[in-house]
């Protein structure tokens, strides 16, 4: 039995045609990012949704998942979205091949194969989108779940300038038309993407993605299934608490089913209880990574977070910042020195502990925003920016 979704067929169809759309002072044919917190359901949107409505409203989608698979290089799962799209017509690729001066083609024997399809390989990315784009003549959406993983190695980097040419061949009056949709968990690191002028998407739309809502809780409580039901306004306010986290709701849901001792009456007690156990265990294993670093580590992670995206690990301010972080921990500036390479260490040492995240051209952040949160609530960052 396939799975139940909840689907946001209204949003959808506002962003596809916010995305589609030429108009007068839109950014739309830049790019479209859209920010959301992780586990909070955007992926779903995405693949359940978007695409969908994108395609009623006539588009070709192509879909790249970054995270899916992370021992893949971000750079070629792209190409193979594009690869994948190609190959879907054999006629299509026969044609492509020969444009591109292969006057034998045995499609999927030795004269060519999608591989040739590439990052400097015989058919660039702006050759096949510009040939899928005129064989269709229907606008093209590619859509990049956890897109910021592009920029954190090389080939990624160059697939993202690759799209970037291909977008503006695609838009130009020869072609119908090709979007790109980024989508990424944390703002500060998709927002690397499109912030500066030597980014590949600079001046791309950024869209804080709508969490889910009432209507959604509502859904909830009528579908779940379970012994006794559940009070749509207060688990909505649970949902509130724990970060609009849609899995924790279904994890406390599967255990009261499997609770078959549990008196009916006592669900709702129950599920409030797995639900805030659930998002506070979540929280005590990322204090606990916290409280478990180095003095410098613990420095370097709180003026990271407290800086945001104008934090600058080397320079001497920041390095100040760095020294001012120990004295507030007690420890003495005698006792551990502030240098450049034992900021590296720490640096290395938190991306490592999952608590950073680093792209390709050395620029940091804080993986997560909740560790930001949780520093903040614990006090950490106060006179740190």
């Amino acid at each position: 039995m396939a799975e139940i979704f909840y689907h946001r067929p209204a949003l959808a169809f506002r962003l596809s045609k916010l995305i589609l759309q030429v108009a007068i002072g839109s950014a739309a044919s830049s790019g479209v990012f859209l920010a959301a917190p992780r586990r909070t359901g955007k992926s779903t949107f995405a693949r359940e949704d978007l695409r969908p409505a994108l395609e009623d409203a006539g588009a070709i989608v192509l879909y790249a998942d970054l995270w899916k698979d992370q021992t893949k290089d971000p750079g070629l799962v792209i190409v193979q979205a594009v690869r994948e799209a190609v190959g879907r017509s054999e006629g299509f690729v026969t044609r492509l091949a020969k444009g591109a001066g292969m006057e034998k083609v045995t499609v999927g024997g030795l004269s060519f194969s999608l591989d040739r399809i590439g990052l400097g390989n015989d058919i660039d990315l702006t050759t096949a989108l510009a040939a899928l784009s005129d064989e269709s003549k229907k606008i093209i959406v590619l859509i990049i779940d956890e897109a910021q993983h592009a920029i954190t190695t090389d080939q990624g980097v160059a697939a993202l300038f690759a799209l970037k040419a291909a977008r503006d061949e695609l838009n130009s009056s020869k072609h119908h038309g090709l979007r790109i949709v980024c989508t990424g968990s944390n703002r500060d690191k998709l927002a690397m993407l499109r912030n500066s002028k030597d980014q590949a998407f600079f001046g791309a739309s950024m869209v804080q993605f709508p969490t889910l809502d009432q209507d959604f809780i509502n859904w909830f409580c009528a579908n779940v299934d379970l012994p006794h039901s559940l009070d749509p306004s207060n688990v909505f306010e649970l949902f509130k608490e724990s970060g609009y986290r849609p899995e924790l709701l279904g994890a406390a849901a599967d255990e009261i089913r499997f609770d078959f001792a549990l008196d009916p009456e006592m669900v709702p007690h129950r599920f409030a209880l797995l639900v805030r156990a659930q998002a506070e265990e979540i929280n005590a294993d990322l204090r606990k990574v916290i409280h478990s670093l180095t003095p410098i580590q613990s420095a370097v992670i709180r003026v990271m977070s407290a800086k945001g995206e104008s934090y600058a690990p080397f320079e001497a301010p920041t390095m100040n910042l760095y020294a001012k972080a120990l004295a507030q921990a007690g420890i003495a500036e005698s006792d551990i020195k502030v240098e450049v390479p034992g900021v590296q260490q720490a640096l290395l040492a938190l991306q490592e502990k999952k608590l950073v995240w680093k792209a390709s051209r050395g620029v940091y952040a804080v993986d997560e925003q909740v560790i930001v949160e949780l520093l903040r609530d614990a006090g950490l960052l106060e006179g740190l920016s």
